[in-house]
């Protein structure tokens, strides 16, 4: 089970390098359109379409890597019971709020579908396509937080101090 979440994490960051690169040849695209003299369509909306698919996607590995702003001091200086306490409380509460950010993203994309919601620039562009990408970073975040929150209760959560101590003494 731990190597299918993590590929799954893995999958959802080379889906949000992807994307990156979208935003890339989105940019150029428009950039060398004002150059030689075309005009592409929606290029500005795409762009901001695969940003969003890619800060989204992104989101699940980079929390499983222990790189997201935490307050690792306050937890630290908390004491051993507290901090568990603590730790536990936060990762309940974040579990609730992205399993709700989660719930609501698909509700969304399937609403726009549904409703046949389109973009309102010149391209419309159905709007429940990018919105897929959205809700599909959202459900791989809660997945990547409820994971946490369960191996924080069983205590086989290493800490993202410990992780990071044993990256450093991994690099010397």
């Amino acid at each position: 089970m731990r190597k299918a979440l993590d590929t799954l994490y893995d999958a959802a960051a080379w889906a949000a390098a992807f994307f990156m690169v979208g935003v890339l040849a989105m940019v150029l695209a428009s950039v060398l359109g004002r150059l030689l003299g075309f005009n592409l369509r929606g290029s500005d909306a795409y762009a901001g379409y695969c940003m969003a698919a890619a800060a989204f996607l992104a989101l699940a590995h980079t929390l499983k890597r222990g790189e997201h702003i935490r307050v690792n001091l306050f937890l630290d200086r908390a004491g051993p019971r507290t901090g568990r306490a603590l730790e536990l409380w936060s990762h309940a509460a974040g579990s609730f709020f992205c399993v709700v950010l989660a719930v609501f993203s698909v509700r969304l994309a399937w609403q726009s579908w549904t409703f046949n919601d389109v973009s309102q620039g010149n391209d419309a562009t159905p709007l429940w396509i990018p919105q897929i990408a959205m809700a599909l970073g959202a459900v791989v975040l809660a997945v990547a937080i409820v994971d946490d929150f369960v191996l924080h209760l069983l205590r086989r959560h290493p800490s993202a101090l410990g992780k990071a101590q044993a990256e450093m003494k991994r690099m010397e």
